[in-house]
């Protein structure tokens, strides 16, 4: 018997004698939304909570289901998993961890092309445009709500958050989409433009959007947590303490994956 069976067996047996189960951490997570997760689990939030389960000595077991509408439902709230990585801090159905970094919308552009200095800059009335939505209901994102504050409607193109879930990674079709000159600008959620604008065979130019704050209830900038069942508060603290102790791994990952961060304001509820 070689000495490496022998001690997996040992292990195990410890285990078994000790009345001990392994600690498993169970994950909700989308297995088709790079650069955030995968069922290959190349994601950087697979990294992220890779890293947090390690640090608690745990192993991390995914729930996989598409993130649209009813993911928080059919997964964390259905008991079948215990954490969702990447979630707005102010989201109302969870009770979130400490923000671990913070992101905002980009303009992408091709890097020969002239890039609007801001949401009122005069390009985007004259180019085609393109903008994440989520559905028809009015509930869409906030470059989108922002431009049709504006009047800037007519030179819209629509991108689904959703896409078609039958292909890789369906919401990187609006920044190929300014690699191939079916738009001219698009407004991007920054860790998705910061991942695949690279990975294009035109080089392409990201830039904030600015404002960062459209108005008082117009964020550009969201801060990202991660999420749990509002009563599970001890789990919610265990998430907090690893991600405090990991901080300067998780800001290398995020620098790996191109993400996008940004500083919070000096001062709360300042405009920037």
């Amino acid at each position: 018997m070689c000495s490496a069976f022998r001690s997996a067996l040992l292990v195990l047996t410890l285990l078994l004698v000790s009345g001990v189960e392994a600690r498993e951490l169970r994950i909700c997570a989308d297995p088709n939304n790079l650069p955030f997760s995968n069922e290959a689990r190349e994601g950087f939030e697979n990294k992220i909570v890779e890293l947090i389960a390690q640090d608690l000595g745990a192993t991390a077991a995914y729930t996989w289901w598409a993130q649209r509408r009813g993911f928080v439902r059919n997964t964390l709230k259905a008991g079948a998993c215990d954490l969702v990585a990447a979630t707005p801090s102010n989201v109302e159905m969870m009770k979130t961890t400490r923000p671990y970094y913070r992101s905002t919308y980009v303009f992408v552009t091709r890097a020969d092309a002239a890039a609007p200095a801001s949401l009122d800059d005069p390009l985007l009335r004259e180019k085609t445009v393109g903008v994440q939505l989520v559905g028809d209901d009015g509930f869409n994102t906030p470059p989108a709500h922002a431009l049709s504050r504006r009047g800037i409607v007519a030179n819209l193109r629509g991108y689904s958050l959703y896409g078609d879930y039958s292909q890789p990674n369906p919401p990187a079709r609006i920044v190929e989409a300014v690699a191939t000159g079916r738009i001219d600008i698009a407004l991007v959620w920054g860790p998705l433009a910061g991942y695949f604008a690279p990975r294009q065979g035109t080089p392409l130019r990201l830039a904030p959007v600015k404002p960062r704050f459209d108005g008082p209830r117009l964020p550009m900038v969201f801060d990202i947590s991660m999420g749990v069942r509002k009563e599970d508060v001890a789990l919610r603290q265990e998430i907090d303490a690893a991600l405090a102790r990991r901080k300067s791994e998780i800001d290398a990952i995020l620098a790996e994956y191109g993400v996008p961060r940004v500083e919070a304001p000096t001062r709360l509820g300042a405009a920037q």
